[in-house]
């Protein structure tokens, strides 16, 4: 009988366990459990929902390893205890600190020399510098500081077992080393203003950091983005777009990036590898917008979209509703131009998907400058990419093919692969066949793309 092996996506929303065949890699079972809303949670109850979703797939695993949302900063006092409530990525009241510690480290291109990437409000380090700004008696009793796949590994390891990462979520954090491939605990110390204990790092991604109280092996775990690239099995050159309620494109790079403009940050991965990314803060929301403004549902969105021609007769969508990350426009809002008195529901509908995917299209091409690699394949995941149209109209408007992945729990499914690679003690990663894929193609339209920049760049000076 193959081994079995649980992988574990403990992410903002909810905890996601999947008991999976090490050898196949067939999902045999699965379990979720829900997690409190807000940007700033006890993380106490990431680990009551792990035990509700796996403990009872956990004692059945031979191996487990947890992915988790990075960023997040979990602070303990010297016996264990949490000082306060975890700040998570998306809590951006550290957004003026961020930019403190770029000035301390020399400016841009020091940060990114250094962490790999600018320091921005949802790196954990800007978290500590928060703390130790606005709540000084927090910062003398913290003495240690996890990430959120930290800590539940470690809830999940036998008593008595030190706390441990991997580089992939250290990178996140803004006192780990893409440079010398180490933690720069002076950055830690710098931010909070005492010296804080961390969390051990794996000498080899494969490498066995615990185990369970029945003796299961415990993996080192990794964030979620690149619990997702080996759940999608990504190699050098592959690219994944997630739209989910953000943009994600992110592509795995046998080489460290460098981008002092902040557009590409320059993480790790689990493999050894580095995981260059670009987000957008507009994605799913986008086609929200159009279903509100036209009244209709997801599919009568994308027949309305799919009716209309390439560059929707002259109608462009620059979508930043919120503001935007990628470019750095926080505060801009949406543009709508090029209406006529002949211009039809069926224009607007494609302008909005045209105008999601061109925003993509913009972080795919961010990543191709900055890592000098020419995408080799692009893979659409998350809720948005099961919109028809987005589908059909991905391939055009990126101007090559696109493989729309199956539904799935691809951040436990990464970790149960991790867990699979612990196991073995191999020098490769296990090969799963991901079934149920598909690749597509269409005419490329260049010209929606050029229509979409010059937009952009007419608005640039608009906020």
């Amino acid at each position: 009988m193959a081994p079995l092996v649980l992988g574990i996506d403990s992410s903002t929303q909810a905890t996601k366990a999947l008991l999976v065949d090490a050898e196949s890699g067939e999902i045999l079972e699965q379990r979720r459990a829900t997690h409190p809303d807000g940007t700033e949670v006890d993380p106490r109850a990431w680990l009551a929902a792990v035990d509700e979703a796996a403990g009872p797939l956990l004692e059945r695993a031979d191996a487990v390893s947890v992915g988790g949302q990075q960023h997040g900063m979990v602070l303990l006092d010297a016996q264990g205890e949490v000082v306060r409530d975890a700040l998570l990525w998306n809590d951006t009241r550290s957004a003026p600190e961020a930019q403190t510690l770029i000035e301390e480290m020399g400016g841009p291109e020091a940060s990114v020399e250094e962490i790999g990437s600018l320091m921005v409000a949802s790196f954990t380090a800007s978290k500590l510098r928060w703390v130790r700004d606005h709540e000084p008696e927090n910062a003398k009793r913290a003495a240690s500081v996890l990430l959120p796949h930290d800590y539940v590994s470690l809830h999940l390891a036998e008593q008595g077992a030190a706390p441990f990462t991997d580089r992939g979520d250290a990178s996140g954090t803004g006192y780990y080393s893409t440079r010398t491939e180490a933690w720069a605990p002076e950055l830690a110390e710098r931010a909070l203003g005492t010296a804080l204990a961390l969390p051990r790092l794996p000498g080899a991604p494969q490498e066995v950091m615990a185990r369970t109280a029945r003796g299961a092996v415990i993996a080192a775990g990794t964030g979620d983005n690149m619990g997702a690239a080996l759940g999608l099995s990504q190699g050098p050159g592959d690219v994944s777009v997630s739209i989910g309620t953000s943009g994600v494109c992110a592509m795995v790079s046998p080489t460290r990036p460098g981008d002092a403009s902040g557009t590409v940050t320059g993480f790790a991965d689990a493999t050894g590898n580095f995981l260059p990314m670009t987000t957008t803060i507009n994605a799913s929301r986008i086609l929200e917008a159009a279903r509100a403004l036209l009244g209709v549902e997801h599919e009568e969105l994308s027949r309305l979209a799919l009716a209309s021609v390439p560059g929707a007769n002259g109608v462009t969508l620059l979508p930043y509703f919120d503001g935007e990350r990628t470019p750095n426009r926080p505060t801009a809002r949406a543009t709508l131009t090029g209406m006529s008195t002949a211009t039809t529901r069926e224009d607007v509908a494609r302008a909005y998907v045209e105008g999601l995917l061109c925003s993509l299209a913009d972080g795919i091409a961010a990543l191709e400058d900055r890592t000098g690699t020419a995408a080799a394949r692009i893979t659409l995941i998350g809720g948005a990419a099961r919109s028809q149209a987005v589908q059909q109209l991905a391939p055009a408007n990126f101007g090559r093919e696109v493989t729309i992945a199956p539904e799935g729990e691809y951040v436990a499914l990464g970790a149960a692969r991790q867990a699979a690679w612990a196991l073995s003690g191999a020098g490769e990663a296990p090969t799963w066949r991901l079934s149920g894929s598909r690749t597509v193609g269409a005419e490329p339209t260049p010209e929606v793309l050029g229509a979409y920049r010059e937009l952009k760049d007419r608005t640039e000076s608009w906020g």
